[in-house]
């Protein structure tokens, strides 16, 4: 086998940066989602990720120590470490996995945005409450991270004073969801179970 291309300054100072670039941003990217796994508690997908991250950043490493003397790796594998962190936490965005609790706090009588969440088939439970300077309720509400934007977008529109926190959600049971919802937390529940 002819290997005077993999000899080649091409080769050295372009396609192999290139490709160091391109399997930092994998392995990275692989990383960023593996984490989300784990936090959520995916019992059999979070090792499978770990398995194909580790592989490539070694074959990365290995291509590193192999061309000591070329600097436009090290950049490469620098960058390709940077673009990774980005893509993946683009990626996490995307496939919004999992759930969140959103709490309202709101200084009005809400109705409006009661009436409004209610109509869209979001569970709702309210409470009555004593703020720092008045009465306030407050509105919980477990649902999908995709479906975030979009509640975010009507409290800003209904009521853009009111306060609101979101935070993650590892395990929901029972509750009013919204069609196709329940369905979804069902699978993935399922998928854990059998990790355990």
């Amino acid at each position: 086998m002819d290997t005077g291309f993999f000899n080649s300054d091409i080769f050295a100072w372009v396609i192999l940066p290139i490709l160091i670039f391109l399997s930092r941003i994998c392995d990275v990217s692989i990383g960023t989602i593996r984490l989300i796994f784990v936090s959520k508690g995916f019992k059999i997908i979070a090792p499978l990720l770990g398995f194909f991250e580790v592989i490539i950043w070694l074959v990365a490493v290995s291509q590193i120590m192999k061309h000591l003397d070329n600097i436009v790796c090290y950049i490469a594998y620098g960058g390709g470490f940077a673009m990774g962190n980005y893509v993946g936490m683009y990626l996490e965005e995307k496939l919004s996995i999992g759930n969140v609790i959103i709490r309202i706090i709101s200084k009005v009588e809400d109705s409006q945005l009661i009436k409004h969440l209610k109509e869209n088939n979001f569970g709702l439970t309210i409470l009555d409450a004593e703020g720092a300077q008045q009465k306030v309720k407050i509105i919980f509400s477990v649902i999908k991270r995709e479906d975030v934007n979009r509640i975010v977008s009507v409290i800003n529109e209904i009521n853009p004073h009111a306060f609101y926190t979101i935070e993650e959600v590892k395990t929901v049971n029972e509750g009013v969801f919204r069609p196709g919802q329940k369905k979804l937390l069902n699978a993935f529940s399922f998928i854990n179970k059998k990790g355990k």
